[in-house]
Order: C-alpha cells, then sequence, then structure tokens
C-alpha cells in the first residue's frame, strides 16, 4: 500500500512538490483537500489570427494597434483587434494606440494555468487609452497589489523574443 501524498496549504509548496514527486494535496481554507497531480500534457495547435494578425505582429515589433471604425458617424476606437465595429458593424481600420494608458480596473489572480504559474500571484488588468472606447486586458508587472491603484498610470513593455501572443506585452506602472 503506497502512502498519502503530503498536504500542503501553500500552492507554492504544491508546486514544489508536484516538482519532485508529481503529486500533492492542497488544504485550502475550510479544510477542503484537493488531490493535485502531474499530468504531462502536449498538443500541437495551429491557429490563424486571420484579420487580427497585424495586431499581433505590431506587438513582436513593440507597438500597439488598435481599430477605429471606418463609418463617419461613429468612428469608435477599440483597444483591442477588431475587424468590423461591434457598434454598428462597419470595418474597421488599424490605428496606432499610445505606449501608455491608466488602470481601469485589476485583479490580482492567486491560481493560474500552466503558463503562468511561475508569475503566480500575478496581476491582470484593464487599461485604458486616451481617445479609445474599449480597454486592453493585460498582465500588470513590477508591482505588488497593495501599490496598484484605479487611475494609475501605466507604460507597456513587449518581450525582446515574441512569441505572437497576447502574452508579448504586459505593463508596468509609470514611474516619476
Amino acid at each position: 500500500m503506497t502512502t498519502r501524498p503530503p498536504v500542503f496549504s501553500k500552492f507554492r509548496e504544491v508546486q514544489e512538490e508536484l516538482g519532485r514527486s508529481g503529486r500533492a494535496i492542497y488544504r485550502d481554507a475550510n479544510g477542503i483537500d484537493s488531490l493535485i497531480i502531474r499530468y504531462p500534457y502536449s498538443i500541437n495547435y495551429i491557429h490563424s489570427y486571420a484579420e487580427d494578425t497585424e495586431f499581433f505582429l505590431a506587438l513582436a515589433d513593440g507597438k500597439l494597434k488598435g481599430s477605429k471604425c471606418t463609418r463617419k458617424s461613429c468612428r469608435t476606437v477599440y483597444a483591442t483587434p477588431r475587424g468590423h465595429c461591434m457598434a454598428c458593424g462597419a470595418p474597421t481600420e488599424w490605428i496606432d494606440l499610445p505606449p501608455r494608458g491608466r488602470l481601469h480596473s485589476w485583479t490580482t489572480c492567486h491560481y493560474g494555468s500552466e503558463a503562468f504559474l511561475k508569475e503566480t500571484p500575478y496581476n491582470l488588468a484593464m487599461v485604458e487609452f486616451e481617445g479609445a472606447d474599449s480597454l486592453l486586458f493585460v498582465r500588470l508587472k513590477d508591482c505588488v497589489e497593495s501599490e496598484i491603484y484605479i487611475g494609475m498610470p501605466v507604460e507597456a513593455r513587449f518581450d525582446p523574443e515574441p512569441k505572437y501572443s497576447i502574452t508579448d506585452v504586459w505593463f508596468v506602472p509609470k514611474r516619476g
């Protein structure tokens, strides 16, 4: 008969144990135990960005692109890629967004997917840009939860080794 995996109340300790033995039990604040196992999983996923291609190519070049409605009576500006306006349905055109904005909202994630385990806990933010009618959902780095506030000036940083993903951009507090 095998022994039960060790029990931890801190997820970082669970992560360390998963690296050692591949199994651990996480006990939450209510005393509920959850068996956690490491299970290798691999898949090759082929994805086309289609009309959003320019957005991801721009991130790799250290730039932010948004979309602007081409209908003169609308002209809605999106901080995210949009092939067509969500307000009126007209086609959009690419525009440059500034590398700086303000924090509209944020949350701190204490649990994350495998891609973010090393960064846990991490912050996700909704960034607003002057002149844009929508927000950009990105990671907020180089700050701790107690330093974050609504309206905080932030600026973009870009991955020097792009993966052509939204994770190629993140924001940090604007200092000074």
